[in-house]
């Protein structure tokens, strides 16, 4: 097997973990995090422990998409290939840094006792703060990151023709789409995970899906092994 060919077959194989991951932790500590009015709600202290297990792997695969391509996409322009390795590496902190909230949000929760009647009022405002501090990680690293990484690589994808064209475009469309989604959020048009922030999410959804399987099944395209120029044909 070829260099490229175990960079392909790495690079999908942690898009498609980045993909379960991230939907397995979202499920799983969702019950933590949507209780109203700061209130905890019950029984959810183990399964929210095991959505941050999964978000920790969500971490790695984030991180390790962009050392798995770099050699690749260096090729086609090394500014390009380490924008693209550090943007993922911050899209993996800012992930971090949203689990960490849900961690002091099941500490907070020990630490005060599992009633309603335990919740004080000092409490019961870090509570509603933790939840905040995630929901804008969330807001800023698997979006606004996200779109951004989404972008460069689909560009360089679609220049190189290192995957059919049609999955790059879905790249080169659903990024700007998602971070344009954000700002939405950000400014309080509509919630996260509402109706439209789903719709706004399926292109990107569809570009990493589509992604990881070509790799893994095809590998790149006979762009990868040429120079920074954008003539490889299929």
């Amino acid at each position: 097997m070829s260099p490229d060919r175990r960079a392909a077959m790495a690079a999908g194989s942690l898009f498609l973990l980045t993909e379960v991951s991230a939907i397995a932790g979202a499920v799983l500590y969702r019950p933590l995090l949507g209780a109203a009015e700061g209130r905890l709600a019950q029984s959810a202290d183990t399964q929210a422990l095991l959505g941050v297990l999964c978000e920790v792997v969500l971490v790695a695969a984030v991180a390790g998409t962009g050392a798995a391509l770099f050699p690749v996409l260096r090729r086609h322009g090394e500014g390009l290939a380490l924008g693209y390795a550090f943007g993922r590496l911050l899209e993996a902190a800012v992930i971090a840094l949203g689990t960490t909230a849900v961690l002091a949000l099941v500490t907070l929760r020990r630490d005060t006792g599992t009633g309603a009647d335990a919740q004080t009022a000092g409490a019961a405002g870090a509570d509603v703060a933790l939840e905040a501090l995630h929901e804008w990680t969330f807001l800023l690293g698997p979006n606004i990151a996200l779109g951004l990484n989404t972008v460069l690589l689909a560009y360089v994808a679609y220049r190189a023709r290192l995957v059919p064209r049609f999955i790059a475009v879905l790249g080169l469309i659903g990024g700007p789409l998602i971070c344009a989604s954000a700002v939405a959020v950000m400014f309080g048009a509509y919630a996260q995970l509402s109706v439209a922030g789903s719709l706004a999410a399926l292109p990107v959804f569809a570009w990493e899906l589509g992604l990881a399987g070509w790799l893994i099944v095809k590998g790149f395209g006979s762009g990868s092994p040429a120079g920074p120029g954008p003539r490889g044909t299929r």
